[in-house]
């Protein structure tokens, strides 16, 4: 449920000023989207609550009766492609190309998003075994893009990545959100995905585009 500025205010009863004021000088979390601000509703109230920051009940109630709609898996992989031959001698260096192919709006900064993803690694691999790594930011807030994405990529050469199982990986999805509701259901999405072992088959196969997802299409509708 994306809110715009004044009736983030109405659910606070305060003034838009003061909105703005919370924006610039409490971190407020808004995202911007062609040129206009909007506010996620649970990030709102998430926001309110650490701060002890009164608000309406009604804004939770109405956001869990109108959850935001995230497209199928099979939609965001279309959307984000399929890049292959992603070469890196190791995972430091197989992020900092990943990020540079991506398809981010122009005010986002890739050198930030590279330390996250670095920082997100250091806590723990990522790696979660069969070759297969699902890098994601952790607090995907901070990106303020308008719609999640899926980047699935297929690399040149195996990379170890430090996985569960100890398998070097050669495949890697990089889930980004702009919020966290968001980033869960679509890892969720992802994790139902890849119990399919055709699905993993494809992927060790580097099997063309249109077979890996048509795959994805064929369990989501099952």
């Amino acid at each position: 449920m994306h809110l715009t500025v004044r009736e983030a205010a109405s659910y606070f009863d305060v003034d838009e000023d003061t909105i703005a004021h919370w924006i610039a000088e409490r971190d407020l979390p808004v995202h911007r989207v062609s040129e206009r601000l909007h506010l996620n509703a649970i990030e709102l109230w998430e926001w309110a609550v650490a701060r002890g920051i009164p608000v309406s009940r009604r804004l939770l109630d109405e956001a869990q009766r109108t959850p935001d709609e995230i497209p199928p898996l099979w939609r965001l992989l279309q959307s984000g492609g399929i890049h292959r031959d992603l070469a890196g001698s190791d995972k430091d260096a197989l992020l900092a190309n990943m990020v540079q192919r991506l398809r981010l709006p122009p005010e986002v900064d890739r050198d930030h998003l590279l330390a996250i993803l670095e920082a997100r690694e250091a806590m723990g691999s990522t790696g979660i075994g069969d070759g297969i790594a699902i890098p994601h930011v952790r607090n995907p807030i901070l990106l303020h893009v308008a719609e999640p994405g899926v980047m699935l990529f297929l690399l040149t050469h195996p990379v170890d990545f430090g996985a569960v199982d100890g398998k070097p990986v050669q495949t890697v999805f990089l889930v980004i959100t702009p919020n966290i509701p968001a980033h869960l259901r679509v890892l969720s999405q992802l994790a139902f995905a890849l119990r399919d072992s055709t699905l993993r088959d494809l992927l060790q196969e580097r099997a063309a585009d249109e077979k890996i997802v048509s795959r994805v299409q064929e369990l989501e509708r099952g």
